[in-house]
């Protein structure tokens, strides 16, 4: 709809909502007078009731979730009342002329007492409700129109590597693949020959590489030798040399002991040699 009709739908609305205004506003100005109003707050009595309908009807267009079943709650209320006031006023006639006795709304009292009280709280339940609903629209927040701002104004102040992608072209259709022969297999594996019983194999020409220090847990444990075993091994392994050769360092290779016990097995075997002449002579 353009905005001429939307216009003229308005005015229609306007129209419409005035003229029953007006037929509303004699019953509810009556019904006034009869519960003891004077002149003027008869006259201002219907804008307490039908304008606070206007207000709640407004209020629920602008407001949401709570706050707006809330307005829909109040304009269903004074709708129902004054619709009630209504019917009451069509109901007695001497609301029409003005004869009726006063605070007399219907013949039962117990209706009458509830017509009365109904007649007389609208206008503090339009002060309090009215006032409630005010609140609540100026203190409305909409946040949708708040996002879409916000949203409008960062894709402005985007740079364009920032911007979403363009919707892309239509997709290739991917290739055929065609079937390709079968490679052709080689047998490439040589026959094993047999090795003839009794062969050596050929040493590697290849040098060891030097893995470093072999760990103390990867090393064969080793007897520990007495003195006295050291001793005898190192008189067998050094009794045919001469004086001349017994040194640490030979009995140390020799025995396969430390530097400390070669230099004490060094000096007992150069005693013993050394007592030999002098037992020989005497």
């Amino acid at each position: 709809m353009n905005r001429f009709g939307k216009s003229l739908l308005v005015f229609a609305l306007v129209v419409v909502v005035g003229m029953a205004f007006r037929v509303s506003w004699s019953a509810l100005r009556d019904v006034a007078r009869a519960t003891g109003a004077d002149a003027t707050a008869a006259l201002l009595y219907p804008f307490v009731v039908d304008g606070l309908m206007a207000l709640a009807l407004v209020a629920t267009l602008v407001l949401t979730d709570e706050a707006r079943r809330f307005a829909l709650r109040v304009l269903a209320a004074y709708t129902l009342a004054s619709l009630v006031l209504n019917y009451v006023h069509g109901l007695v006639p001497e609301l029409h002329s003005g004869v009726a006795d006063w605070g007399r709304l219907a013949d039962w009292d117990p209706a009458n007492w509830a017509l009365v009280l109904l007649a007389t709280s609208l206008p503090v339940g339009s002060i309090y409700f009215g006032s409630d609903l005010v609140a609540k629209v100026l203190h409305h927040r909409p946040t949708t129109p708040i996002n879409a701002e916000k949203t409008t104004e960062t894709i402005a102040y985007r740079s364009t590597p920032d911007l979403g992608e363009s919707t892309p072209g239509p997709v290739p259709p991917a290739p055929v693949r065609t079937m390709l022969p079968a490679p052709v297999v080689v047998d490439l594996v040589k026959p094993v020959e047999p090795i003839p019983v009794g062969a050596v194999a050929a040493e590697s020409a290849r040098p060891r590489v030097a893995t470093g220090r072999v760990p103390d847990a990867a090393r064969t444990p080793r007897p520990v030798r007495t003195a006295d075993e050291l001793l005898t091994e190192a008189r067998s392994a050094t009794a045919d040399w001469e004086d001349a050769d017994l040194t640490a360092e030979a009995i140390r290779k020799a025995v396969r002991t430390s530097s400390a016990k070669a230099r004490t097995l060094r000096e007992t075997l150069r005693a013993e040699r050394a007592a030999l002449p002098a037992e020989a002579a005497a």
